[in-house]
């Protein structure tokens, strides 16, 4: 009613024309897949790979399939124009290089198996990315395998998707994985044996050029991981903040946490990589003791220490050491993404409030606990480079 839409139930047709799709709504997507990329691995820092005229094999179910990087709740008909991982990369190589391009096999089932061809591709190559994943749930005539209604029983990768990545790197040609999905999946024999891996997630319309973009490093990758990646569907729940009693069964208690399987997660939350380094120096407390009404202010040093620019996503995390009811091993307070030039250093602050210290009682009563709070700052829950203490005491 307050819209008028009784009085005037029709759009304006060419208002639509000038807002949808608009060129800022395109560079906003672009720099939503840039931050959300995540370096996985880059053993020999075979990635980026050199601006030269190069032979590469494109290779994959979901190299070239729009549908799977816009994911579920997307029109049935998509106007505007996606560019996959094979658009985006043809565009960022010069006339020089050959790319070519084979699906090899479909995210599930067996019906393409075009396996022997990829092989071929990759061998004579000189480079080989093989982009993998899972299946929107608006594909016509295939099996989804992401979306609302469609679990899995597994987090593997379906059809033949692992033995056509296995395939290409027994050709021994340098191999960069791929992934495209909604969900965390488990690629274990991926993780051991592909130099370089980027999950791509679901990026979105101008995703491909975003993923050509680091591949050949014009843009240096800044994503940190959201959530855990487990090994195994077995292993679940495997989340960062577990309980304590949790840990203690993994590390300490007797037995084994699992007989057959490392229990730590195979890539942990806030993980991720850069083409550059960083370091973490001169962790502050504007106070070691405060009450449980006072703010704290927290302040570091951190330095790119290698030769490219790049972005660090500094993660703050506190851990309550002893409590009247269980806490979490750590909980993420806060974090910041600090943009730094080679050489450069930059002062990173954050503010816990009473608020962050505070727990849920016996009678579900928010309280901040009188006692010993361990401040932990680091580049992922598991790689946490400063520590100091902070005490909340009675006065």
């Amino acid at each position: 009613m307050r819209l008028g839409l009784f009085e005037h139930p029709y759009t304006d047709p060419q208002h639509a024309a000038l807002v949808v799709h608009h060129p800022a709504h395109r560079e906003l997507a672009l720099r939503a897949a840039r931050s959300g990329i995540v370096l996985l691995k880059n053993d020999g820092s075979l990635l980026p790979l050199k601006n030269k005229p190069l032979r590469i094999a494109i290779i994959g179910p979901n190299a070239d399939e729009p549908r799977n990087q816009l994911g579920d709740y997307v029109p049935a008909k998509v106007l505007q124009p996606v560019i996959t991982v094979l658009d985006g990369i043809k565009q960022a190589v010069s006339k020089d290089t050959k790319v070519v391009y084979v699906k090899g096999c479909d995210v599930i089932g067996s019906q393409v198996d075009e396996i022997a061809k990829a092989t071929e591709a990759a061998a004579n190559a000189d480079i080989a990315i093989v982009v993998v994943g899972e299946n929107a749930r608006e594909l016509p005539g295939k099996p989804p395998t992401d979306g609302e209604g469609y679990d899995a029983a597994t987090l593997e990768l379906t059809g033949l998707q692992e033995d056509l990545v296995k395939a290409v790197v027994a050709t021994g040609t340098p191999s960069v994985a791929v992934l495209i999905n909604g969900r965390p999946l488990a690629v274990r024999w991926l993780a051991e044996h592909v130099p370089a891996i980027l999950e791509a997630w679901l990026p979105g319309e101008m995703g491909g050029q975003a993923v050509a973009e680091i591949l050949f490093g014009r843009v240096n990758p800044s994503g940190r991981l959201p959530v855990t990646i487990p090994r195994h569907a077995g292993q679940l729940p495997v989340y960062y903040n577990a309980r304590k009693s949790k840990l203690y069964w993994v590390k300490q208690g007797w037995g084994h946490s699992y007989a057959d399987l490392d229990p730590s997660p195979l890539y942990p939350f806030g993980f991720g990589m850069s083409y550059t380094r960083f370091e973490y120096r001169g962790l502050k407390l504007s106070q070691h003791q405060v009450t449980p009404t006072e703010p704290v202010e927290i302040s570091l040093e951190v330095k790119n220490a290698g030769d490219r620019p790049g972005e660090e996503v500094v993660q703050l995390y506190i851990e309550d050491v002893i409590s009247s009811v269980s806490t979490p091993v750590k909980d993420l307070k806060g974090f910041r993404k600090v943009a730094l030039e080679p050489g450069e250093t930059r002062t990173c602050s954050f503010k816990l409030e009473p608020k962050d210290l505070a727990l849920l009682d016996a009678n579900l009563t928010p309280v901040v606990e009188p006692g010993q709070f361990r401040i932990m700052v680091g580049a992922s829950s598991e790689d946490i480079r400063l520590t100091g203490d902070l005490w909340v005491i009675d006065r």
